[in-house]
C-alpha cells in the first residue's frame, strides 16, 4: 500500500497518531527534502529509508514508488510541511498510481490554507482555493481574471518575495477588497494581518504566506449574469464610450477585452 502522509506544518506536535504509525511502519518514505524531513522523523524516532520526490523528479520517483509497492513494500509519501500533492508534489504519483493499478491511500492532517482561513475570520461558508500563481505577470493576471466575479472567499500561497506583486495584480484584476495575509501558522510567532489591497501589506516580508482575499462584490455577481452586450450596454448607459464599457466589463469578467469586442461592434 502507499500512503500520502500530512505532516505538521510549524508545530512538530500537529502530527496524528496514525501518521505516525504509517511513517514508523513504511518500509521506504519518499519526501521532498530528505534534510528536512529527518527533523520531522528524528523527533519521533523513526528511522527509515528516505528517497527524494520533488518537482524535478517525480516522475521517475513515481515509478520507483510503483516498483516498491508491487514488492510488497509498504511506501509513505511526505511533503516539506501539510498535505502532499496541494500545492507540493505528488501530483503525477497519484495519476501514476491510478494508471498503473496500484492502491493508495490518504492519511490526513495539517492544512496551511484552511488553518489561514479560521485565523482570517473572513467568510468560510464558500471558498476557492488557487494556491500559488504564475511567475510571468501576463499568466498571473489571466489566472487572476478567471475569479474575478466569484462570490468566493479566495486563498493563496505566496513567498515572502511575491506577496507584494501579487497584491498590486489582485487590485488591478479585482478593484479594492478586504484581505487577509497570515503566516508563521502554528508557530510561536503566528500573525494574521487584515488588510485592504489598496493599502497594501506594511512591513517586511517573511516566511511564506497565505492570502485570504474577499470574494466579488454583489454587484459584480449581479453584472456578470448579465449577457455580454447587457454588461458593455451597462456601463454605456452611466456615459462610458465603448471601449472603456468594453474594458469594464471584461474586468467584472474575468476575460480579456479582445474577447467581448465582437459583442460591441454594433453598439
Amino acid at each position: 500500500m502507499v500512503y500520502f502522509v500530512a505532516t505538521p506544518i510549524g508545530n512538530l506536535k500537529d502530527i496524528s497518531l496514525r501518521a505516525i504509525e504509517t511513517l514508523g511502519a513504511a518500509d521506504v518514505i519518499f519526501c521532498e527534502d530528505t534534510r528536512h524531513s529527518l527533523r520531522l522523523l528524528n523527533a519521533y524516532r523513526i528511522k527509515k529509508p528516505l528517497v527524494a520526490c520533488h518537482k524535478f523528479n517525480e516522475r521517475s520517483a513515481a515509478e520507483k514508488i510503483i516498483s516498491a509497492s508491487r514488492e510488497g513494500k509498504q511506501v509513505a509519501v511526505i511533503s516539506d510541511a501539510g498535505m502532499p500533492v496541494i500545492s507540493d508534489p505528488g501530483g503525477e504519483v497519484c495519476r501514476a498510481l491510478r494508471d498503473a493499478g496500484v492502491e493508495y491511500t490518504v492519511v490526513p492532517g495539517a492544512n496551511a490554507a484552511l488553518s489561514a482561513l479560521i485565523l482570517s475570520a473572513m467568510p468560510a461558508e464558500r471558498f476557492a482555493f488557487i494556491g500559488f500563481l504564475p511567475d510571468k505577470q501576463g499568466e498571473r493576471c489571466r489566472l487572476l481574471e478567471r475569479y474575478a466575479c466569484l462570490d468566493l472567499t479566495l486563498i493563496f500561497h505566496a513567498a515572502p518575495q511575491d506577496v507584494d506583486r501579487y497584491i498590486a495584480d489582485m487590485l488591478e484584476v479585482f478593484g479594492d477588497r478586504p484581505a487577509c495575509a497570515v503566516r508563521e501558522i502554528t508557530k510561536l510567532h503566528e500573525e494574521s494581518t487584515p488588510f485592504t489591497l489598496s493599502q497594501g501589506l506594511p512591513g517586511e516580508k517573511r516566511g511564506e504566506y497565505v492570502l485570504v482575499i474577499g470574494g466579488a462584490a454583489e454587484q459584480n455577481n449581479e453584472l456578470c449574469a448579465l449577457s455580454e452586450v447587457e454588461h458593455i450596454r451597462h456601463y454605456m448607459a452611466q456615459g462610458l464610450d465603448k471601449k472603456e464599457a468594453i474594458k469594464r466589463a471584461a474586468k467584472d469578467r474575468g476575460v480579456t477585452k479582445s474577447e467581448l469586442y465582437k459583442f460591441g461592434i454594433d453598439l
